[in-house]
């Protein structure tokens, strides 16, 4: 038969709503409970067979949007019994309401026969378990999964001032401060890449923000890792299945039950030491296979955590999809509760993992060492079977066979990469190094949409906080809101103007001024005398995210009666490729070091009252211009170029409020061992330019609407610098090269705690002209106070300042508690253990030397270290050093 042509449409077009109509999504929904009523938060729902999964609320409160048809929903809650219920969902935007009431799992201790010479049975499971954790950690070649994310931060109470100093801000109150959603596509490839793509983001009270929600914050929460970064400690903690776990945790069998086909131990696990950088909780492992089934752990202030008061970890695994055995994250849920500053709050972040696509390691799962009991007879399907337990000696001859695992691993690996662009694995789009791309447009999503894809639903506070907020944001966004608060922000205050600076706010305008502390502001030393150094630095920011700011300045010195007016300016071009445009124009005051470590306030007190005057100034005439950006990931190129005129000063005055007899001021002339003539100059005339590029090899990073945010690298960052004094042009009486090579990095050492080091080499080529301005120094110390543990902190300021060739290396190895945390009387202060080293060597300094040991996070803040130096290994000085150290 031959339809007319419209009829033939309309048959076309019924055909494809009547395939489309049986799709349409419904919705389960309803509240998980225990026996008590109780909602259960955060307790996973899955659909049987698949890679659908959903969590409730911190009500217990769930809901599930699915295709019509009939599902097999199951409900886990670390501790309770699993709960298989059939569901048959109507579609149509329908909702289908199942509450589910959990009860406690049943572990049963009786049924495990234990050697009369071992310890608790939990030590054999364990030990199975750590023998089989680096299969576990690689059995997953590569993964694809959605991602949903979200973040809650409440303060319970706030303080009226920080500190008892600087006054809180009209806007924060107690009550949530931050929330907000996230869905995005992640994929995974061994050994630890993790890329991520945002395809939408609500933050609650803010249409045009964007959530710095990431679901590979995350990563370092991998318990077949040997040691855990929490993100909130600079410590690193033990898995309770580390290949050195059994130092650091006891074990305890509370039980075993049935899960189906698989019998399941829960094992309790607690600190052999109090302080140890250790969980507490439960650990539930598979028989047989000696998998994680789900963990229940926490971390408190005994542990040495840094920002918050205590951590709680879930963590829900299930066999992926597809006919492998291997299993994936289904769910994490980490909760803090945070006292600082007199802020006190808790909150929550909760993930959930879904629509799995993976590619495993190994074809085939190694045969386990125990196999899997049988199934208990109908009548009695909860309880555990008698299982003999080896002892922990035994077990430890029954080492997998894991040849090749690594091989076999990084074949995967690469196999997975070489198809990374046409593989269902691949996110598409982002680049390499590109860990996170966050879509143009993922906050401009309405709540219908939201309303259709949160896997979790919404809290009634969570609720109200999105409904008030986002109602009453176009008030909070208008001028005579912003103006209101701006004037609360904007009042005068000792501490604004002794401490902190003073910031005049216009945020409606998106502007503002600061105006530096009294400290900085007004200063002393024996060229200039009483100095009045007042500046303000105005900031623009831009609707695309963009800023400028300018800095005038009008620095005054009473004893020689020089003006010195300089203005310092900066424009952001290019916020994805970090490009931004400098100038300095004036007359400014500056030390012979440019990077010395004597700060105008440093400098003031020794000079005034332990008649010590270390810095050496000259004034500068001129102008620099500056330019900086990426030509491509992990390569950065810094350019200046200047004229200046530079002329040598006298001391002018010698007042001072403690004067030490033995004590005399020093003329303002450095003193260097390449210029036993002395270091006088009168006048200097100098254009030069220079160029530095860093390169950082592997350097990941996120790519948002509003610009691009670096991350770092495992490799380090190597930088080359030219710098070179022109002469014949404008008068300009300099004529020199400086080539100077670098490489610094970050290494994290587990428990040991974290290394950083930095090593600089150069030389000047052939016969420079220059003044010593121009010379390479080395940032010396001849204080108690340092502004740098990173630089020499024994070396005089300018002795050892060169042109010619040198090394120098610094090294800093904090041991975050590692020590300290063993003596019982020391681990209850929190202090954490430092050691460093510096080394230089120049024509004249031959080979000097400094060694320090010391403690930081005294009093939260601050370091205190002990220095010995050598000179060709003489010994030459000892000096105590305290500075910020946190």
């Amino acid at each position: 038969m031959i339809f007319p042509l419209m009829p033939r449409y309309f048959l076309i077009l019924l055909l494809l709503l009547s395939g489309v109509a049986p799709a349409t999504a419904g919705i389960v929904r309803g509240r998980i409970t225990d026996a008590k009523g109780e909602g259960l938060a955060f307790a996973n729902v899955a659909v049987r067979a698949s890679t659908t999964s959903t969590a409730s609320n911190e009500q217990g409160n769930y809901q599930l949007r699915l295709p019509a048809g009939r599902y097999e929903l199951v409900f886990q809650y670390v501790g309770f019994k699993p709960r298989l219920e059939t569901v048959r969902v109507a579609g149509g935007d329908t909702a289908t309401v199942l509450n589910i009431t959990l009860s406690p799992e049943n572990y049963q201790l009786r049924e495990v026969i234990v050697r009369s010479t071992d310890k608790d049975p939990a030590y054999t499971i364990v030990q199975q378990a750590m023998q089989w954790r680096r299969y576990h950690q690689r059995e997953v070649a590569a993964f694809k999964a959605r991602t949903y994310i979200k973040t809650l931060g409440r303060f319970t109470d706030v303080p009226g001032k920080i500190l008892g100093l600087v006054k809180v801000g009209p806007d924060i109150k107690p009550g949530i401060f931050y929330l907000s959603e996230t869905v995005s596509e992640m994929s995974f490839r061994q050994p630890n890449v993790v890329q991520e793509r945002m395809i939408s983001s609500r933050v609650s009270g803010d249409t045009k923000g964007i959530s710095f929600n990431r679901a590979s914050a995350g990563r370092g929460l991998n318990f077949y890792q040997n040691v855990l970064k929490s993100g909130f400690s600079e410590r690193g903690f033990v898995s309770p299945i580390a290949a050195n776990a059994p130092l650091f945790y006891r074990y305890e069998l509370e039980g075993s039950t049935r899960q189906g086909a698989l019998l399941i131990h829960k094992i309790k696990v607690t600190p052999r030491r109090r302080t140890d950088p250790v969980f507490a909780g439960h650990i539930y492992i598979v028989d047989g296979t000696w998998r994680l089934h789900s963990v229940a752990l926490d971390l408190s202030k005994d542990a040495q955590l840094d920002y918050v008061d205590n951590l709680h970890i879930e963590q829900i695994f299930a066999p992926a999809p597809g006919p492998s055995d291997v299993w994936v994250m289904q769910s994490q849920k980490v909760t803090v509760g945070f006292t600082a500053f007199g802020f006190k709050g808790n909150g929550y972040i909760t993930a959930i993992l879904s629509n799995y696509k993976v590619t495993p390691t190994f074809p085939n799962r190694p045969a386990p060492t125990t196999p899997v009991p049988a199934p208990d007879a109908p009548d009695a399907p909860d309880e555990a079977p008698a299982v003999t337990r080896e002892t922990v000696a035994q077990v430890k001859k029954q080492k997998p066979k894991l040849d090749g695992l690594n091989r076999t691993m990084r074949r995967q690996s690469r196999q997975v990469a070489s198809t990374r662009d046409t593989s269902s694995l691949a996110l598409g789009q982002l680049k390499r190094g590109e860990v996170m791309l966050v879509e143009k447009g993922v906050n401009e999503r309405d709540t219908s949409y939201w309303a259709s894809i949160r896997p979790v639903p919404l809290t009634e506070e969570e609720q109200k906080d999105y409904q008030v907020k986002d109602s009453t944001e176009v008030i909070r966004n208008s001028r005579p809101y912003q103006d209101s608060l701006d004037r609360k922000r904007n009042e005068l205050s000792p501490s604004k103007f002794l401490l902190t600076g003073y910031v005049y706010s216009n945020s409606f305008r998106k502007r503002q001024w600061y105006v530096a502390p009294v400290f900085n502001i007004v200063n002393y030393n024996t060229v200039e005398g009483l100095v009045i150094n007042p500046q303000a630095t105005y900031t623009q920011r831009t609707d695309d995210r963009r800023t400028w700011s300018v800095t005038p300045s009008l620095r005054y010195g009473f004893s020689n009666e020089l003006l010195s007016p300089s203005v310092a300016a900066s424009w952001q071009l290019d916020a994805v490729k970090l490009a931004r445009v400098s100038l300095v124009a004036g007359r400014t005051i500056e030390n012979f070091d440019p990077s010395s470590q004597l700060t105008p306030f440093i400098n003031t007190y020794y000079t005034l009252l332990q008649n010590r005057n270390y810095a050496k100034l000259y004034r500068r005439d001129g102008l620099q211009l500056g330019y900086q950006w990426e030509p491509f990931n992990g390569l950065t190129v810094q350019t200046t170029a200047g004229y200046f005129t530079r002329r040598e000063l006298q001391n002018t005055t010698f007042k001072l409020l403690t004067d030490h007899e033995d004590r005399t001021f020093t003329p303002n002339e450095p003193v260097n061992a390449e210029r036993p003539d002395g270091t006088r100059f009168g006048r200097s005339q100098a254009l030069t330019t220079e160029i530095t590029a860093s390169f950082r090899p592997g350097q990941r990073y996120i790519t948002r609407p509003d610009g691009k945010f670096n991350l770092g690298s495992k490799y380090p960052t190597f930088s080359l610098t030219w710098r070179q004094g022109i002469s014949g042009i404008l008068g300009s009486d300099v004529r020199y090269t400086l080539l100077e090579a670098g490489v610094r990095h970050s290494v994290s050492l587990g428990l040991l705690g974290t290394s950083n080091y930095r090593v600089a080499t150069g030389f000047f080529p052939g016969s420079p002209r220059l003044a010593f301005m121009d010379f390479r120094h080395f940032s010396g110390n001849r204080t108690y106070l340092t502004e740098d543990f990173a630089k020499f902190q024994l070396l005089d300021y300018y002795r050892f300042s060169t042109a010619d060739k040198f090394l120098e290396a610094h090294y800093n190895h904090h041991f975050n508690g590692f020590l300290l945390n063993k003596i019982p009387l020391l681990r209850r202060l929190h202090w954490q253990e430092v050691a460093s080293l510096n080394y230089l060597t120049t024509p004249t300094a031959n080979h000097y030397l400094e060694l320090g040991v010391g403690v930081e996070h005294v009093f939260k803040i601050l370091r205190a270290d002990f220095y010995t130096s050598l000179q060709s290994g003489q010994r030459a000085g000892t000096g105590v050093r305290i500075g910020i150290g946190f």
